[in-house]
């Protein structure tokens, strides 16, 4: 399933060049943007899945699906058949290879190395470090490769077609697989539901030894203020 990654995408591939910058591997930032005219309460809660055509046999879609409801119980949802649902959710999913080029200094250091190529560890240039004091020669510019993985996960009133929630989370990794990175995404996208309208924020989520979500608390940045829903259309009541 595929939707178009523009400037969230570049988003997050930046965030991926101040991960690698920063020495960090053991964190993934994702980039959420969130839509959201939700007027719902626990009691309403009921929910099933819509399938296009080409998802209604697809194992992919039922494993990535199984991540979101399982996400969405957290906050009082319950899975329902689909005629006694009050919301249907519908799931899209991309990923696609990109380059990141970071662009690094280049140190020489006449003193470094003694006349026979040994270091001049105890010699009388050694306050100035492995660098010397000249500072970078040069730069090179190194190439990497990246993958941007996107998720959107869209929630309409089933009675009335109206969307009540839309929410994007794109990340980039230098892992190609979509699986690996949907906990991330899933996660991600539904932290803290349901965000307000308008909402652009960082979530950053630790990662496990085994290279899965950990169980630590995530990390937010909100780099936006929301801004508040549309009126209900005219004769509408909004439920509490």
């Amino acid at each position: 399933m595929n939707f178009r990654l523009i400037a969230l995408g570049r988003l997050a591939v930046l965030a991926l060049v101040a991960l690698w910058l920063g020495g960090c591997t053991t964190y993934v930032q994702t980039q959420v943007t969130a839509f959201s005219d939700w007027r719902g309460n626990d009691t309403t809660r009921t929910y099933a899945f819509a399938r296009k055509d080409e998802q209604q046999n697809s194992i992919e879609q039922t494993t990535y699906e199984t991540l979101v409801a399982n996400e969405l119980s957290k906050y009082n949802f319950r899975q329902v058949p689909g005629a006694s649902a009050n919301y249907q959710v519908a799931i899209a999913y991309a990923v696609r290879g990109d380059t990141v080029t970071v662009r690094q200094p280049v140190f020489y250091d006449p003193w470094m190395y003694g006349p026979w190529g040994g270091p001049y560890w105890g010699g009388p240039w050694g306050g100035w470090g492995p660098y010397g004091p000249w500072g970078p020669t040069g730069y090179v510019d190194q190439t990497y490769p990246v993958y941007i993985h996107a998720l959107q996960i869209r929630m309409t009133d089933r009675s009335t077609g109206r969307e009540a929630y839309k929410v994007t989370a794109v990340n980039s990794t230098g892992d190609p697989s979509l699986y690996q990175a949907m906990p991330f995404l899933v996660r991600s996208a539904l932290a803290d539901f349901p965000l307000g309208n308008g909402t652009v924020r960082t979530v950053t989520l630790p990662v496990d030894k085994n290279g899965g979500v950990s169980n630590e608390a995530a990390a937010v940045n909100s780099n936006e203020r929301s801004v508040p829903p549309p009126p209900p259309a005219s004769g509408a009541k909004a439920v509490d």
